[in-house]
């Protein structure tokens, strides 16, 4: 088979009750991972007035957030959008604040229903939460997007603090160093010491309780947790462990961060 054969294929397999496919690229796994988005928002808006979307936010959702708003037609109209998480004390002006991530991103490009953001500088920050696991209750997401960090943290979950039972639908957390570094790494930041200490982040529970979840996971630095998420003992050590136990998941990997998985590949 040709070089270029090679290079167009998408590879698929499955790891527990987890779906992987792997692209040739990080603009066609976003392409991707946006046109399934896109179907499962379409058949969402048959049956409801409005439903509950969580949208992700950072490096790994550049592609797959600029696809979607993309894409025409779409019953932008009947969303309430909701975000995963959001530093402590963070000016919505800062480059790394999610809340001005989805306005660029996301709000500003499309005619969304509603959306519902987590302001991380409130003076309140119990309050922030008790408010925010109210409307995620009411909205009773059907659609999650996710990223997976460089310490297997799903949101703000880090390893130190994850917990797969948590009681709170939404709590304020400590970052670890990794987390803090992999922030700075990507530009958001100029040192790791930059970074805030503090976020308000959906729990894992509430992430799980989310019918269906879609995950946008590109480039290198995504390879070595990719390997650990797929072959590691379920834990909190490795919060994106759990994802194999979700019983619609779908991991969107880019030939970069599938370049640790060539045993789980299917041949060309």
């Amino acid at each position: 088979m040709s070089t270029q054969a090679n290079i167009d294929t998408i590879r698929r397999f499955k790891v527990g009750t987890m779906n992987v496919e792997v692209y040739p690229s990080r603009e066609s796994m976003g392409a991707a991972a946006a046109r399934a988005t896109a179907e499962a928002m379409t058949q969402l808006a048959l049956s409801q007035d409005m439903m509950g979307v969580i949208f992700a936010t950072g490096a790994s959702q550049l592609a797959t957030l600029d696809a979607l708003t993309k894409i025409d037609g779409l019953p932008w109209s009947k969303v309430s959008g909701f975000h995963l998480d959001e530093y402590v004390a963070l000016p919505i002006e800062h480059l790394a604040s999610f809340r001005g991530y989805l306005r660029k991103n996301l709000t500003d490009k499309v005619p969304i229903g509603t959306f519902n953001e987590v302001d991380g500088t409130a003076a309140d920050l119990d309050e922030v939460c008790r408010s925010y696991a109210e409307k995620l209750r009411a909205a009773n997401p059907q659609l999650c997007l996710l990223g997976i960090g460089e310490n297997g943290h799903l949101a703000f979950n880090d390893p130190p603090v994850a917990d797969f039972n948590d009681p709170l639908d939404v709590k304020v957390v400590k970052l670890d160093e990794a987390c803090r570094i992999q922030q700075t790494a990507e530009g958001w930041f100029k040192t790791a010491n930059d970074v805030p200490e503090r976020a308000v982040t959906l729990t894992i529970p509430t992430m799980l309780r989310v019918p269906k979840l879609i995950v946008s996971v590109p480039g290198t630095r995504k390879a070595g947790i990719m390997r650990r998420s797929l072959t590691e003992e379920i834990s909190t050590a490795c919060p994106a462990t759990i994802l194999r136990t979700h019983p619609d998941v779908t991991i969107y990997l880019d030939n970069d961060s599938a370049s640790e998985l060539a045993d789980f590949l299917p041949s060309y």
